[in-house]
């Protein structure tokens, strides 16, 4: 029995600052650009400043890519383009700088952490601050056995709750969430059609480097006889991430989760983090409010999650190399969202009427409607006038030749 309480989650995740949200929505209604002109970037301003609680919405200075690694040992069923225990050289290879990651980290000058939960090597393989979290070597191979012990699963999620803390406190102020595994989108997809309810074939992609159509039906019945040990301990998140996820499964989830915590937004990168993030979601409704869905890499099961989370990713360029790769491609858009919230000027308030003018105003409009009431009451007169006299011209007349005669 676990001691870990994951409702406790619920009670402690808020959603972003509504009325701040608001009051950012009031100012992007006075800047000089009309509202919605800039397409999703309004929105993404919008919701910065909701995260951050601040208008207008503050730069983002501190932005971090970390990444969860580990080995997973449904990958000896040849589910994968690389061979099973090898995601060790992945890790060499991105902290040596030779990984697409490793190329758009320094054009974005955008520092990568890497924390080693499961790789399938040995714990001194690579330095303290990468292995310090790591938790067992390698995960169980999920289609006959359980992928970590109960406790091991704790452990893990109790890593990814530290390492999100960790990132809060040092003035990280927006994370890039990806993983560096192989066998991962196996479980990623184990995941996602278990708690989406569909069947195997639905969420089986090609993986980070497509995989023929052999290696495929491989994939999809892997995924099958995991989801047939899924089923039974849906209703509890941290046993489905033992039986059929893996410790950095578990650590993601725990780091999403605690994230939304500490209110420090996160941009999530392929299917991995889509499937620990419906995790999160089943763990605490309103966690995902915390999350950007970076792109769109094309795994089926990825646009299945996004789709269930109701995240629609901000940028369509398929990648599927993983390393949160995609997900940092996304960055400069959000960086150009915060930008023009804050720095676009208002528009200039339109110049008040003075008290004299509007006094004048008035004036001229009675001295006008008073001439006019006049004009129109002398017509009046001299009409009635007119009509007297035509009568009463006759009666003068005789009048005045009357005495004449006399």
């Amino acid at each position: 029995m676990s001691s870990l309480n994951l409702d406790d989650f619920t009670d402690l995740i808020e959603r972003p600052d509504g009325g701040v949200r608001r009051d950012a929505e009031a100012r992007r209604e006075r800047q000089v650009v009309p509202p919605g002109s800039l397409g999703r970037l309004d929105d993404l301003g919008e919701w910065l400043a909701a995260a951050q609680g601040s208008v207008p919405v503050r730069p983002v200075a501190r932005p971090r890519v970390v990444l969860f690694a580990g080995d997973h040992g449904i990958a000896a069923l040849d589910v994968s383009a690389r061979p099973a225990g090898s995601a060790a050289e992945l890790v060499r290879e991105v902290l040596e700088g030779g990984r697409p990651v490793s190329v758009l980290a320094r054009r974005l000058g955008v520092a990568v952490r890497i924390v080693d939960m499961s790789l399938d090597c040995e714990p001194d393989a690579f330095p303290e601050d990468v292995a310090r979290h790591r938790v067992r070597r390698g995960s169980g191979r999920i289609d006959v056995e359980d992928a970590l012990t109960a406790q091991e699963a704790e452990a893990a999620f109790l890593a990814g709750v530290a390492v999100a803390d960790e990132e809060a406190d040092s003035g990280t102020d927006l994370v890039v969430l990806g993983d560096v595994s192989v066998g991962g989108t196996t479980v990623a997809g184990v995941l996602v059609a278990a708690l989406c309810g569909t069947d195997a074939s639905v969420v089986t992609g090609r993986g980070g480097e497509a995989i023929d159509d052999l290696a495929w039906m491989r994939k999809c019945a892997a995924i099958r006889d995991a989801l047939r040990r899924a089923r039974p301990v849906l209703g509890d998140q941290l046993q489905l991430l033992a039986t059929v996820g893996g410790a950095d499964f578990a650590a993601m989830t725990g780091f999403l989760l605690q994230c939304a915590v500490r209110k420090l937004p996160v941009v999530l990168d392929g299917v991995v983090a889509a499937s620990c993030a419906l995790v999160g979601q089943r763990i605490a409704f309103r966690a995902p409010d915390w999350w950007l869905a970076g792109q769109r890499s094309g795994e089926p099961g990825q646009a299945k999650a996004l789709d269930r989370m109701a995240l629609e990713p901000l940028l369509d360029q398929g990648v599927t190399v993983g390393e949160g790769a995609g997900a940092l491609l996304a960055l400069p858009l959000v960086q150009a969202a915060a930008a023009l919230a804050a720095e676009l000027p208002e528009k200039p308030q339109e110049p008040e009427v003075e008290a004299g003018a509007e006094t004048g105003a008035e004036t001229e409009t009675g001295a006008e409607t008073e001439t006019g009431a006049e004009t129109e009451t002398g017509a009046e007169t001299e009409t009635e006038t007119g009509t007297g006299t035509e009568t009463a011209e006759p009666a003068e007349r005789e009048s005045s030749e009357a005495p004449g005669t006399k």
